[in-house]
Formats: C-alpha cells, sequence, structure tokens
C-alpha cells in the first residue's frame, strides 16, 4: 500500500504532516489500526517520512492523530 498522511499534533501543540509506509498492511484501515494501536503503547514509535526525511515518531510526544486529507504539504 501507498503511504498514508497523517496530522500528527505534539504535545507541545505543534503539528506537522508526515507519510507512514507499511507495505504489507492491504488497506488504509490496517494502516490506521496500526498507527493508533502502536502509538497506544507507552513504548511506542513509528517511522515515518517529513519531505524526504527519516522521521521517528515516538508516541509520549504525541497528543493526537488525524488521517489528512488529500494534497496535505509535506
Amino acid at each position: 500500500m501507498e503511504g498514508l498522511v497523517l496530522r500528527v499534533r505534539l504535545v507541545s501543540g505543534d503539528s506537522m504532516d508526515v507519510t507512514y509506509d507499511d507495505h504489507s498492511a492491504a488497506s488504509e484501515d490496517e494502516v490506521i489500526d496500526h498507527v493508533v494501536s502502536t502509538l497506544s503503547e507507552e513504548t511506542g514509535l513509528l517511522r515515518c517520512r517529513h519531505g524526504d526525511r527519516l522521521l521517528v515518531l515516538y508516541a509520549r510526544g504525541v497528543a493526537a492523530v488525524e488521517v489528512a486529507p488529500r494534497g496535505a504539504v509535506l
């Protein structure tokens, strides 16, 4: 599956759009479930992309996540 764009709000109040790729997932719903379950763990982390940069997103720094509408600027 192609990368999913997530809008992430951090506990600091800042937000950013990141792309999360999960090539083993068959659908967007599976990817969303994986993201939510990973970030609900105390030690959860996701490897994402912000533009052409690799970004590691730690669960303890995330306040909210939403699936961004198409056309988000990365």
